[in-house]
């Protein structure tokens, strides 16, 4: 699976959610199970969320034009915001029908089944979810991660749903599966909102994770001394492409030729340094500053 582009990996992520949806819609048609339901519910919303992260991947792995100069890379964002949205609903669709199987339970059918069905579904997506976020945070796809997250929150709310419907086959407390119903909805709506903060993160350009601003500044410290002098460090990031802009200050009596081989090897360093990373460094004297809050 490492050979697999990020394309690739979403592309199975459909194929894989296809078939869980069929599993566990047929583990909630033979044991008539609420439980088993929103399970089931919460595996469509991932068929339809890994099918528009599939599409925004490719809007994002576009070249830049004249009207986008600066790439396609932010489209991945709005997959991870919409794929937030749809949990959202099916949450509170989940609930619904919770809150209804509770005020007039009813008794269930096939258990054994329809447990086996859920099972082998959990375990199909909690492979996948383990190869694509490897994927993800090798090649910084918030696309893929979300993807993953989600089909990780698939497989622990399908343990759970188990695990209670087990126990209602032994002690017939059949109020326990709606309950559990309700508890799988405030998980994924727990879910939906980390997805969606995320997304408005990185369309608000976030700055870069700690540890990789770390490793630029160890960079940076590398070609320091007192004739250089680097500030007004930004870092942002777009999708798997990560930016930092930065002033280079140095001797007013340097050539322009000079000055630009300096530029153009600390931009190969950085950008050696921090995988997907685009260096734009300005050059200015060192006794010149720049002042970014004057009218």
């Amino acid at each position: 699976m490492k050979s697999l582009s990020v394309s690739a990996y979403l592309k199975l992520s459909v194929a894989v959610a296809l078939l869980t949806v069929a599993l566990k819609t047929g583990a909630w048609w033979l044991t008539d199970s609420v439980s088993l339901l929103s399970d089931a519910m919460e595996s469509l919303v991932n068929l339809a969320g890994a099918m528009f992260a599939l599409a925004m991947v490719t809007v994002a792995q576009q070249p830049a034009d004249e009207d986008h100069p600066f790439g396609h890379h932010k489209a991945e964002y709005f997959s991870s915001g919409f794929e937030g949205v749809l949990i959202l609903v099916a949450a509170l669709a989940i609930i619904g029908a919770a809150v209804h199987r509770l005020l007039y339970p009813q008794p269930m059918q096939a258990l054994g089944l329809g447990l086996a069905l859920s099972v082998l579904s959990s375990a199909l997506n909690g492979l996948l979810a383990w190869a694509m976020l490897k994927k993800a945070r090798e090649h910084g796809s918030i696309a893929l991660e979300a993807d993953a997250r989600h089909l990780y929150t698939d497989v622990w709310t399908s343990i759970g749903v188990v695990a209670a419907l087990v126990l209602v086959a032994y002690t017939g407390w059949a109020w326990l599966d709606p309950v559990v119903a309700i508890a799988v909805a405030l998980n994924i709506l727990r879910e939906a909102l980390h997805l969606v903060r995320r997304s408005a993160d990185g369309l608000m350009d976030r700055a870069l994770e700690p540890p990789l601003r770390e490793e630029i500044d160890r960079t940076l410290a590398l070609f320091a001394h007192q004739a250089i002098r680097f500030d007004h460090v930004v870092t942002r990031q777009a999708g798997q492409r990560r930016f930092v802009d930065l002033h280079m200050h140095m001797p007013a009596g340097w050539t322009l030729g000079r000055a630009a081989a300096l530029r153009t090897s600390v931009e190969q360093a950085l950008m050696s340094a921090v995988p997907g990373l685009r260096a734009s460094i300005q050059l200015l004297p060192m006794d010149v500053e720049a002042h970014f809050n004057d009218p």
